[in-house]
């Protein structure tokens, strides 16, 4: 049993996430921006890599003061539980994403330091999953029994191509930009090798938004289509 899980992210015309030296660039549009929030509002959890928190770090809540009215409403928390695949641990206490704007979820696995797990246990909620890697599937797991029923992945590029790998992606949704980089990290860094459908393209402000059915996907356990 897993959620719907559905990757989005923004890219350049040549599908990198960052420019050359790594940097994030802000690629998305305005109307892309409310978009993305959008998302975020409707889902139940937000997954990142730890390299994302390193580099950025984001503090992945709602932006948007309506939409997290809207979640209150429905009996929702103002802002979806946070997840970070940190198989090491090595995320700093003072994140943003460990702030107690929003409850957070970290994934480690048995390498990580023991003294340090402890240290985040008191800012958020930690599992291990794994021996020396973040089991994906068993996280999966672990999040539809807590009641997350939609997932939104939200990079960076290999933990989007280790999703596309284990077959637990269901959607993506690109926009793709005007910039073109010539290096930096891709979409999906690492051999992936699947096929993709597309179900939707639409111009959307200065660019334009995508959305692709992957046909490794395993069967989900949820009511999304």
């Amino acid at each position: 049993m897993r959620p719907f899980v559905f990757v989005n992210a923004a890219v350049s015309v040549d599908g990198r996430l960052t420019d050359w030296r790594k940097r994030q660039v802000r690629i998305s549009c305005e109307e892309d921006m409310k978009r993305v929030d959008k998302l975020r509002a409707e889902s139940d959890a937000i997954l990142v890599g730890i390299g994302t928190v390193l580099s950025d770090n984001p503090s992945l809540t709602v932006k948007s003061e309506e939409l997290r009215k809207l979640r209150i409403l429905k009996g929702k928390s103002p802002n979806p539980l946070r997840v970070v695949l940190d198989s090491k641990a090595k995320i700093p206490i003072n994140s943003k994403i460990l702030s107690p704007d929003a409850k957070t979820l970290v994934a480690v696995t048995e390498k990580a330091n023991v003294e340090k797990v402890e240290e985040l246990k008191k800012y958020s909620e930690v599992v291990v999953c794994g021996k020396e890697i973040v089991d994906l599937k068993k996280l999966m797991s672990i999040l539809y029994s807590m009641g997350v029923r939609k997932l939104m992945v939200e990079g960076g590029g290999k933990v989007i191509a280790n999703f596309l790998r284990e077959g637990i992606v269901d959607r993506i949704y690109v926009y793709v930009g005007g910039f073109v980089f010539g290096e930096g990290v891709s979409f999906a860094e690492g051999r992936v090798g699947i096929k993709v459908k597309l179900k939707s393209v639409e111009k959307l402000g200065e660019g334009v938004l995508m959305e692709w059915i992957p046909t490794n996907s395993n069967k989900f356990a949820s009511d999304y289509n």
